[in-house]
């Protein structure tokens, strides 16, 4: 059955489908802190403020980048599946925690530049080991530049005279953070645990000996030893995404763009690893701000590799469809 055989909307078993493929959506410490909402011709998206970081991102920043992040997920996974969704972002002014609103219709067209970064959404994962360089890097720097763009997101490297700088904020930032109770609690909390449907569980983390040989980490709790890749030494590339303004709207739309670059490079066969620690603070904000061409606001670090040919990581827990979505 295609789009045209149905309603005006997709039916629940299409709608439940594609969300449980856009909810593979990365978020700040796997906190997935959205919430859908289905009242069967329109899909709407709220952030749920129960999962906020209170001391890591009190203002939520990183919260709705998460959002974006699902909300980018979501419109490619309803495309793959036969139909388009328009978005309407920040429907209502008056609603802080209403992000978006999906309206939908039969889409009959090619899936040509969608259909890669669709499958990537299975393959997809955060990377915190070393890597080798990426492979194509002009064209993969080029393409991702292309697909931040319609979302007023800039997208700069990090240039290898200026990854000291950038080095030292993040050295800077975790010191600030070490003797931070709430936040070490806050960390703790949501790391470490390999029982929970949320969190970053220790499979996802890396080896206080492998956390050494890559410049730019968050501080996680080091997994049990291991010296995975023992023989590289990171040569990963370092991307930031930048924004004019500071708002909900512009955190909205780096979480999509985030979404697009991350699938993008997966679907190239390269690995990737947010880094959202060294935007949280003011002080590193303005060094990378100093780093990057435009006057602009930086919101997400990444790093891209390559990872050399070995086991597969375990996919990150998800919390269950049904905890996320309401039908009214």
């Amino acid at each position: 059955m295609n789009a045209s055989d149905h309603g005006s909307a997709p039916d629940l078993r299409t709608v439940r489908m594609a969300l449980m493929l856009a909810c593979r959506a990365p978020s700040v410490h796997n906190t997935q802190p959205w919430r859908w909402v289905y009242d069967g011709t329109r899909l709407h998206l709220y952030r749920d403020t129960s999962r906020l970081l209170r001391s890591a991102d009190p203002l939520g920043r990183q919260l709705v980048i998460s959002c974006g992040a699902v909300l980018d997920h979501a419109r490619l996974a309803f495309v793959s599946m036969g139909w388009f969704a328009d978005v309407i972002r920040l429907p209502e002014s008056d609603v802080t925690d209403h992000l978006a609103t999906l309206e939908f219709r039969p889409w009959t067209g090619a899936l040509n530049t969608t259909a890669a970064r669709v499958r990537a959404i299975h393959d997809r994962y955060t990377d915190r080991l070393p890597m080798l360089a990426p492979d194509g890097w002009r064209d993969v720097l080029d393409a991702v530049r292309e697909l931040a763009r319609p979302h007023h997101v800039a997208t700069d490297e990090i240039a290898d005279r200026s990854r000291p700088r950038l080095a030292a904020a993040a050295q800077h930032a975790t010191a600030l953070r070490r003797y931070d109770m709430p936040y070490q609690n806050e960390l703790h909390w949501w790391t470490g645990h390999s029982d929970t449907q949320q969190g970053v569980p220790t499979a996802a983390l890396v080896s206080e000996a492998e956390a050494a040989r890559v410049e730019f980490g968050r501080g996680f709790p080091p997994a049990p030893y291991s010296v995975r890749r023992a023989e590289l030494a990171d040569r990963s590339r370092l991307v930031v995404l930048s924004t004019v303004g500071d708002t909900p709207a512009h955190w909205l739309h780096t979480g999509e763009a985030l979404s697009e670059v991350l699938l993008e490079c997966t679907a190239r066969g390269l690995a990737t690893c947010p880094l959202t620690h060294i935007t949280e603070l003011a002080t590193s904000r303005s060094v990378i701000a100093d780093l990057i061409p435009d006057p602009d606001i930086p919101q997400v670090v990444i790093r891209i590799g390559s990872a050399p040919e070995e086991a597969e990581l375990a996919p990150t827990p998800r919390r269950p469809l049904d905890e996320v979505l309401e039908l009214r």
